[in-house]
């Protein structure tokens, strides 16, 4: 089954795995109102189907996304009649909320990072769960060189988690570009391939996830978020003992600890 959307498409290359491709190869997918629209109306899709195990997202052609389409975003409808500031302010809420979207959908996210990621583009791989990009693979925050804060879509707030405050501040200070060689060594991504071996590597991982049940991922899922958010060790370890003696009281768990001692693989039932 595939679905098509204006700006994107979704397909399922294998069962329990949905991968959403940005579509707009010729800007590189840079994003405008009706990319973003695309993209969290396909996310809604994705969480509600729950034969959906795991997410992967990529951008055709020869780039992941180049942030804003500086030609021109468009509107939000109904604010054609606000003013400048009011205009801007509804499409800054409708791209960054992206970031609260991929973090509330129930499957992990795997970023398959091709070409460039910058701006926008950057601000998505970092709000997805895992990353994994090819060779030709280029990162930048790109903001503070359009005259405007480094801060934005979250990326303030996520890219010091991922890679440390110290790096982050010269990242986004500088705006400077860096290659995949090294968002690899400094954590941002989990590995670098071939760029003709990045779509069969981040399957192979959703396949991984997929192995998992849908329960324990899910709460694996919004434990690990929750726990970058959370004031203190103790709050920490107490949603991690609240959220492991709710998932040990499924009947996957049941089963898959009878599988695990009788050496069975476990079919998961969701339940």
């Amino acid at each position: 089954m595939e679905k098509n959307y204006e700006n994107l498409v979704i397909d399922f290359p294998d069962d329990g795995i949905a991968r959403i491709t940005m579509n707009r190869p010729e800007r590189l997918n840079a994003l405008t109102y009706g990319l973003v629209e695309d993209l969290h109306t396909a996310l809604d899709f994705v969480d509600s189907q729950h034969e959906i195990r795991a997410l992967i997202i990529t951008g055709a052609g020869r780039g992941f996304c180049a942030g804003l389409d500086l030609t021109g975003f468009g509107k939000i409808p109904g604010t054609e009649d606000f003013g400048e500031q009011q205009q801007g302010m509804a499409v800054q809420q409708h791209i960054a909320e992206l970031v609260h979207h991929m973090r509330d959908t129930r499957q992990p996210i795997i970023a398959a990072i091709n070409g460039a990621a910058a701006g926008g583009g950057f601000a998505i791989a970092c709000a997805s769960d895992i990353r994994y990009c090819g060779a030709s693979a280029k990162f930048g925050t790109a903001f503070v060189r359009l005259g405007i804060s480094g801060c934005d879509i979250g990326v303030s707030w996520m890219l010091p988690r991922l890679i440390g405050a110290s790096r982050a501040w010269e990242l986004m200070l500088t705006g400077r570009v860096i290659d995949s060689d090294e968002a690899n060594r400094i954590g941002l991504v989990s590995n670098v391939t071939a760029d003709e071996d990045l779509a069969s590597t981040c399957l192979a991982v959703a396949r991984e996830i997929r192995r998992n049940s849908p329960f324990g991922v899910w709460m694996t899922k919004e434990v690990m978020w929750s726990n970058l958010e959370i004031p203190s060790l103790r709050a920490g370890i107490d949603l991690e003992n609240r959220t492991q003696i709710l998932a040990a009281g499924t009947e996957d768990s049941k089963t898959a600890m009878a599988s695990f001692l009788g050496h069975q693989d476990v079919a998961w039932k969701n339940r």
